[in-house]
């Protein structure tokens, strides 16, 4: 059966007028811009109360942006030669680290070039019925410009037991992930815990917001690894170690900004810091602009191998352009 038609609203809150196929771009981490520009020309978009067919629309700050996503039917994936980077393989599971801009699941916009394609033509009829049609042997997700380490099932047994680890967030003692973040200025605590609850933002349905009520718990802790540049008395960024207790999502993200310390590159949480850009000098500045996507890797993943009951821990060097800014910082 088809999917029924979704329809979704979000409120252009930068502080200049912005081409309506980017904006859009930036504010989902499921939808490509050239998906943006296609629902654009097919008259699917409209600013405030006006349908507009110009991708490069310039939309002013305030303007409310609808968006409508026709119905579609969901196609199952096909096998793609898609290159990965296999950290370890076995029977009932597959580690991979993910590089920043390749999206884990198909779905609108993206029925194509993912992590799950790729996974279909490394692992062939093993992944079959996993975890669902779309998402075969998928436990958990990392945002498509987030870079780092995934476990992926290969077996139903491997599927439940990494769900079950996952669910727990590591309360059981299974389960650990770190992530490394480059944030702007440096948090005070230099190391502390954000606990708040995390529900869909009512102003912008594509982007999620800490809620006072009728949220999700969300737990993110944060230690302070290295300030930048080092030994500055104001420092211009930081970069955190953050281990996470539950797994909501864009988690990190919406935590860090919520205590005035947003991702470098994350132009959907951390629209309000683009003026902190100014204090980098003229290299920082450059690769800043380069990276093109949030600051933030998966850096560690420890799990119970779902067979032997072994513990397994995975690392994953930053990748250059996150090393690079930090240099350049």
């Amino acid at each position: 059966m088809p999917a029924p038609e979704e329809k979704f609203e979000l409120t252009h809150d930068g502080p200049a007028a912005q081409r309506l196929d980017k904006l859009l771009g930036q504010a989902s981490n499921d939808l490509s811009r050239a998906r943006f520009q296609m629902l654009i020309s097919q008259g699917h978009v409209n600013v405030d109360g006006t349908s507009i067919v110009d991708a490069s629309f310039k939309v002013k700050p305030g303007s409310l942006i609808s968006v409508t996503l026709p119905e579609a039917e969901d196609p199952t994936p096909l096998a793609e030669n898609i290159a990965l980077n296999i950290v370890h393989e076995d029977d009932q599971i597959i580690v991979v680290d993910k590089p920043a801009g390749l999206v884990v699941h198909p779905g609108p916009g993206n029925w194509t070039g993912t992590l799950v394609n790729a996974l279909i033509a490394h692992c062939g009829d093993s992944l079959s019925g996993i975890g669902g049609v779309k998402r075969p042997g998928i436990v958990h997700r990392l945002d498509k410009e987030t870079s780092g380490l995934l476990v992926v099932a290969k077996t139903d047994r491997a599927h439940r037991s990494l769900s079950e680890q996952f669910a727990a967030h590591g309360r059981d003692g299974r389960l650990s992930r770190q992530y490394l973040a480059l944030v702007w200025r440096a948090p005070q605590p230099r190391r502390g815990t954000i606990d708040t609850l995390i529900a869909r933002s009512t102003a912008n349905r594509l982007k999620m917001a800490v809620a006072k009520s009728g949220g999700r718990r969300a737990v993110t802790h944060y230690e302070t690894a290295r300030l930048l540049p080092a030994g500055a008395v104001e420092p211009v960024a930081a970069v955190l170690r953050c281990r996470l207790e539950t797994g909501r999502t864009h988690q990190i993200r919406v935590h860090l900004a919520h205590i005035g310390h947003p991702l470098l590159g994350d132009h959907v949480y951390g629209s309000s810091h683009a003026a902190s850009a100014n204090k980098l000098n003229d290299v920082a500045r450059n690769s800043l602009a380069r990276l093109s996507r949030q600051a933030l890797h998966a850096e560690t993943l420890g799990f119970e191998h779902p067979e032997t009951g072994d513990p397994m821990l995975f690392q994953s060097a930053l990748p250059k352009d996150m090393r690079d800014l930090i240099a350049k910082i």
